[in-house]
């Protein structure tokens, strides 16, 4: 990261149920959602490094990945917002922040509340 203020969240969609242009539907429309909410610094799609075994890449770029970089006095809010489109979303959620990182995991309306309120404590720490 660029900037040790900033926050940066790496949200990857793994239903296993959904196809790779499913996947990718679904960034594409959070990528449109996070952009329109305008506290958002960066929003992208994660490029393949190199393609690993058994890896699914489309364009480019890895299936069902997205990264997001805040401010990080936005970084609640932007969480918050994250519950609505991530609801019901079986997801793994990354938190880049002041040099440390948080993996949590999602399945679950009850997980997701859990996994955002984790990330926000390890934000806030």
């Amino acid at each position: 990261m660029a900037n040790s203020s900033s926050v940066k969240f790496t949200i990857h969609f793994n239903d296993p149920n959904l196809e790779a242009e499913e996947q990718n539907e679904q960034v594409l429309r959070l990528m449109a959602e996070l952009r329109e909410m305008g506290e958002v610094d960066a929003v992208n799609h994660v490029p393949v490094p190199s393609t690993p075994k058994d890896s699914r890449a489309l364009g480019g770029y890895l299936v069902g990945l997205l990264t997001a970089e805040v401010n990080a006095a936005n970084a609640k809010k932007v969480l918050n917002f994250l519950r609505i489109p991530l609801r019901g979303k079986p997801i793994e959620l990354v938190v880049e922040a002041n040099g440390k990182k948080i993996q949590v995991k999602a399945n679950s309306l009850e997980e997701l509340e859990a996994a955002i309120k984790a990330a926000q404590d390890f934000i806030a720490a």
